[in-house]
């Protein structure tokens, strides 16, 4: 295993959990789960931006830890992460349906998902971990396709069946093959002119907790401001603009980033609770969606090795995929291990089948998000507003919601059915003055906050 991050980590966990005896690598010597906090907000992790990004775990993140190691899930929630239900936004949950329990998002930040999967692997006799050791190439016998038979780390082979790729978004795997003669792998990557800026805090002890019952986003024509509550008390304020936009660096300033976010009613409900700041102003951008396939129309480029979590397949963060997607891919080849190492096609058919839907889908949203926040122009399709707006009035629309956010329906599936559309056109009905409108600040407003 080249890579020790969560995709690493959890693919190694249930490697060898079926018995595989599984050596990892990873080159940072540092481990997560001694101290939260500090390994939080004082690790520099250049290599992984978004460590100290806000996250969401969606449902599958949670539904796989549940099966595959209910350990980890249990320390996960012991070390302070919370579980919240998309029903808890009303004040009863509605009448119980098929699939509704696993409408759950685990609400915490990566580092806490990172030291239970970390505490799991050391128990784990099966797994080797050598942290400080950086793979610097592949070995490769000839054949058609080629196969990988193991890792180089300084001047030692180490041979194995099976060699997966987990080292992330900035994977040198696809440059190696391609020098060493093997067809390239297929890439299909789409750069996002979107921009990040969080900042943590801490809700004091002894004071205010509760923000009241208000939404955890809000937009303005060019800016999107979110909130993310996790856990042991922490919580990130998030703000989202277009990489173009001037205003862009003055929000560094934590001043001035918090009067920004003083304007939008999600983020405003939290900062009024007096809370304590954790951190800097923490910015990310030159991201893009990027998906790496280990084959191609003629099958698969090599055989003995695979990849998961970013290297395979890596989303700009606005819809939470990344953590979900990662431990989808390592439960499936955990479970078809012996099959992916006589022939990977099987698990690259998978991939394309399970994951391709879901980065579509991120590349959709992103361009849309991208042109709306460069040009500011106001939303105009009503429909698509009203069914956002219906859905925190009526379960029912909340449900498909919630499925389309946890990756477990497609938008055109869950939201066309019948019953979602006669929901919407009788809330439609009721509002005949609804028109779509933002509820975050206008330009003018935005821009009297940045100094001159």
């Amino acid at each position: 295993m080249i890579g020790g991050g969560i995709s690493g980590l959890g693919t190694v966990l249930m490697l060898g959990r079926r018995g595989h005896a599984v050596t990892l690598f990873e080159q940072e010597a540092r481990q997560a789960g001694e101290d939260l906090d500090r390994d939080f907000f004082d690790w520099c992790r250049p290599r992984v931006p978004q460590a100290v990004q806000p996250h969401s775990l969606l449902a599958p993140v949670r539904t796989v830890l549940r099966t595959e190691t209910p350990d980890v899930y249990a320390d996960l929630l012991a070390r302070g992460a919370r579980e919240y239900h998309e029903y808890d936004w009303f004040r009863e949950h509605p009448s119980h349906r098929a699939g509704d329990e696993d409408l759950v998002t685990v609400r915490t930040r990566r580092i806490v998902l990172e030291a239970a999967l970390t505490a799991a692997v050391q128990r784990e006799p099966t797994v080797e971990v050598r942290r400080g050791c950086r793979v610097s190439a592949l070995t490769i016998r000839d054949g058609r396709p080629p196969r990988v038979t193991g890792v180089r780390v300084g001047t030692t082979t180490h041979r194995a069946d099976l060699v997966v790729d987990a080292s992330g978004r900035r994977s040198p795997v696809p440059a190696w093959l391609t020098a060493s003669g093997c067809r390239p792998p297929v890439i299909d990557s789409h750069r996002t002119g979107i921009a990040y800026l969080c900042r943590w805090y801490r809700l004091r002890a002894g004071g205010p907790r509760d923000p009241g019952r208000v939404k955890t986003g809000s937009a303005a024509p060019f800016a999107l401001a979110g909130v993310f509550p996790s856990d042991n008390d922490t919580f990130a304020v998030n703000l989202v603009l277009s990489t173009g936009d001037p205003t862009r660096a003055a929000l560094i300033d934590p001043a001035v980033f918090e009067a920004a976010a003083h304007r939008f009613p999600a983020t405003a409900a939290w900062l009024d609770l007096d809370p304590e700041p954790q951190s800097a102003v923490l910015a990310m951008a030159g991201l893009d969606n990027r998906s790496t396939a280990l084959a191609d129309e003629a099958g698969p480029i090599v055989t003995g090795l695979v990849n998961v979590g970013d290297s395979l397949v890596h989303t700009n963060p606005t819809l939470g995929q990344g953590v979900a997607l990662g431990l989808r891919a390592a439960q499936q080849l955990a479970t078809h291990a012996d099959e992916v190492v006589a022939d990977p096609t099987g698990y690259h058919a998978w991939t394309t089948q399970a994951l391709r839907t879901w980065f579509d889908a991120q590349v959709t949203a992103d361009r849309a998000n991208e042109r709306r926040l460069a040009d500011g122009s106001p939303p105009t399709d009503v429909r698509a507003a009203a069914l956002a707006a219906c859905a925190f009035d009526d379960p029912v629309v909340m449900r498909a919601r919630a499925q389309v956010r946890h990756l477990l329906r497609t938008a055109d599936d869950a939201y066309g059915s019948e019953e979602v559309h006669g929901r919407v056109t009788a809330w439609l009905a009721a509002h005949p003055d609804f028109t779509p409108r933002h509820d975050g600040p206008t330009r003018d407003q935005w821009d009297a906050l940045i100094p001159s």
